[in-house]
């Protein structure tokens, strides 16, 4: 079933605040809807599963790892009405205009990714994905200090807060970052 108009969806949030089971969520119910869905995910991603997305709770769902946003479009089937898409914020900038494309052929665009990186700054193509978007979700996790609500994503080098010139991209998990609010959230400057 093909949906009458495309659109763009993007879930986003700290680490750890439901991302990917938010992701999941939307694609089992147009799975159950009979749509045909196509989940890609970076190369890069390799934590839990190559072919999976994976959450941090355990929930998975099949996906394709691809190294360039461009082989979305080439691994795209022709009868595929719904296409999902994690760890945005690791593509490089042309994801942007494949959703885009996507989105006006009348497939459903369901996004996923950080919206900030660890020193709280706008993330990789996020930014612009959200404001192309028709739905933006913004989840948030719990602070480990705190308890309160988590919209940022700490980073930690040997337990404490990582520097300002750290590398941006440094895929882990539990062991590397924890949720934290905007008062307990702390990247040092040299």
């Amino acid at each position: 079933m093909r949906h009458t108009h495309g659109s763009v969806e993007v879930v986003c949030g700290s680490m750890f605040s439901g991302k990917t089971d938010e992701l999941i969520r939307r694609l089992v119910r147009a799975t159950i809807a009979k749509q045909k869905v196509q989940v890609f995910k970076p190369a890069i991603d390799i934590r839990y599963a190559v072919e999976k997305v994976a959450s941090h709770a355990g929930s998975t769902y099949d996906a394709i790892p691809v190294e360039k946003s461009a082989e979305i479009r080439d691994k795209l089937e022709n009868d595929t009405t719904v296409v999902g898409i994690d760890e945005a914020q690791f593509f490089d900038a042309e994801i942007v205009e494949v959703v885009k494309e996507l989105a006006n052929k009348g497939i459903r665009v369901i996004v996923a990714g950080l919206d900030t990186d660890f020193r709280g700054e706008p993330f990789g193509s996020m930014p612009m994905l959200m404001s192309e978007a028709e739905d933006v979700l913004k989840l948030h996790a719990i602070c480990m200090v705190c308890g309160d609500n988590a919209s940022r994503t700490q980073r930690l080098v040997n337990g404490n807060p990582a520097r300002y010139d750290e590398p941006i991209v440094i895929v882990g998990a539990s062991e590397l970052y924890e949720a934290r609010c905007r008062v307990h959230h702390e990247v040092p400057r040299s």
